[in-house]
């Protein structure tokens, strides 16, 4: 079984077709310039550029978006994440969560896989953890070095294994239940 998957994303891509292997899922880049559109709301980010690319490309394509909301900032950055890791960073999280108690935190990943004909279904998956107070590790991606995921041991993400994040992150619950969504359709979706 393979997919197509639309992301600029090399880190993902490493990931997605890890994830996915352990399925037999086999990962395709799709060529395809991915709509960017603004909303507050991940799986609309992710449904509606899956469905632009599959209606261009004429075939299913799998488009995954994913944030960080803290619950202190309101849920900020959310659906802004990659812009505010590229304004500020890390460091500009830890600080703006100077002084603060509450470091509660949730990655979300929304996967959409969508046909042509405009069918859509949205695969979510969520880690909850919290904000550490410096960045911590040399592993992942993005926010990695600041987030510790309560499923773990205490570790931030980039303090884990490739193989170690991959089953507790956001980005693999949302996979593997596309790709058992995938296995039990038969590979048609």
């Amino acid at each position: 079984m393979e997919i197509l998957l639309v992301t600029g994303n090399p880190h993902k891509l490493l990931e997605i077709r890890s994830i996915l292997s352990e399925f037999g899922i086999n990962v395709r880049v799709a060529r395809v310039r991915k709509l960017e559109v603004q909303s507050e709301d991940i799986a609309e980010i992710s449904r509606t550029a899956a469905l632009h690319a599959a209606r261009e490309l004429g075939t299913t394509v799998v488009v995954e978006d994913a944030g960080l909301f803290i619950e202190a900032l309101n849920g900020f950055p959310g659906p802004y994440s990659a812009y505010v890791f590229r304004t500020i960073g890390n460091e500009g999280i830890i600080r703006l969560m100077r002084g603060v108690k509450n470091r509660k935190a949730k990655f979300v990943s929304a996967v959409a896989y969508a046909h042509p004909d405009g069918r859509v279904n949205v695969f979510r998956g969520i880690a909850k953890g919290i904000i550490s107070e410096a960045p911590r590790g040399r592993g992942g991606f993005g926010f990695d070095p600041i987030f510790i995921p309560i499923e773990g041991d205490g570790r931030t993400y980039a303090e884990m294994t490739f193989e170690e994040k991959n089953k507790i992150s956001h980005r693999g619950k949302a996979f593997r239940v596309l790709a058992k969504w995938l296995t039990e359709q038969g590979g048609s979706g």
